[in-house]
């Protein structure tokens, strides 16, 4: 029985883990695309292709 609590509290902790990872990578998602519109607003291409190749790497 003890095994199997450790075992269940493993897979609690890793599943708590990715999700906790994709909000994070939800999040981060979402605060890139808000600043790529800034910098096209602002005509920044050099923040635009920065922030497109961090996107990229999130994806």
């Amino acid at each position: 029985m003890d095994k199997m609590k450790v075992t269940y509290e493993a897979m609690l902790s890793l599943t708590a883990e990715m999700v906790w990872d994709e909000a994070i990578k939800k999040h981060r998602t979402l605060r890139i695309y808000e600043e790529i519109d800034k910098a096209l607003a602002a005509g920044d291409e050099n923040t635009f292709h920065q922030l497109t190749n961090e996107l990229k790497t999130l994806q």
